[in-house]
């Protein structure tokens, strides 16, 4: 009949059913994708996912979307090496646990810190078969595209280039925008398609499949989505809502990041 999961998570009595589709819709991106029907997809899906545990929906995520892309692509179609890059601006502590001891998935996570849920340190890095294949880049209230950037650059490429990832899978959340509610980062919509580029380079062309995370201004999460589309289908961004930003605080946390990988 509907109720509260966790005192962030509601559901309705048709939430199940729903995010059965929206994981579907991955499960079918992938799949056409990897089957060479799509060059590159955006799952514009709700709930969101990252959040959610193997076992444990929290944090308005019931089924963990891009958890459910990684392992089909592993799992049923014989993939290996999968980079997924997160950029929501809330750590996706499931995503990391799942994949925490696996060697095939390289999960990389942008998010501000200290921020719910608690977890994404940069001392975080895997377990077991999977140490190292866990990058955490948490970022101070404040922080701006150009901290992305020089992280992306500096910190996470060249843990990439080592992995060589098959493909990446792109935990897509438009929340680190300026005038999200929930949250204390300083992203415009002219970002989105600086650090959407920089991601897509990570792999060989034609292999990313992107799924919505979070985003709670609705007007933001319009101008951000449309700024990275274009990116998406290979051509270079048009005239965006919002210039992309600098400044802020995270310089020295992307220098600690750097400073522990090497």
């Amino acid at each position: 009949g509907g109720g509260y999961l966790d005192p962030d998570t509601v559901v309705c009595p048709r939430s199940y059913e729903i995010a059965q589709v929206g994981a579907g819709a991955v499960a079918d991106a992938v799949q056409r994708v990897v089957g060479g029907k799509a060059q590159q997809a955006f799952c514009l899906i709700r709930p969101p996912g990252h959040h959610a545990l193997a076992d444990t929906a929290m944090g308005f995520c019931l089924l963990n979307n891009v958890a459910v892309g990684a392992r089909l692509a592993i799992d049923e179609l014989g993939l290996d090496r999968v980079l997924i890059v997160d950029w929501d601006v809330h750590h996706g502590n499931g995503t990391q646990d799942v994949f925490y001891a696996d060697p095939n998935v390289l999960y990389v996570s942008f998010h501000e810190w200290p921020l719910y849920p608690g977890t994404g340190r940069h001392d975080e890095v895997g377990s077991g078969p999977g140490e190292g294949t866990t990058l955490n880049v948490p970022l101070p209230a404040g922080a701006t595209g150009e901290h992305y950037l020089a992280a992306l650059d500096r910190v996470v490429a060249p843990v990439v280039a080592a992995f060589d990832p098959h493909w990446v899978l792109v935990s897509a959340g438009f929340d680190a925008h300026r005038a999200d509610p929930l949250t204390g980062l300083a992203l415009s919509a002219g970002d989105y398609p600086l650090i959407t580029e920089r991601v897509l380079a990570l792999a060989p062309p034609g292999r990313a499949v992107v799924f919505l995370e979070g985003g709670y201004d609705l007007d933001a999460l319009r101008d951000s989505v449309a700024a990275t589309l274009p990116v998406l289908v290979g051509e270079r961004p048009g005239r965006v809502a919002e210039a992309p930003t600098s400044g802020g605080p995270g310089g020295r946390m992307v220098e600690v990041v750097e400073e522990d990988e090497d």
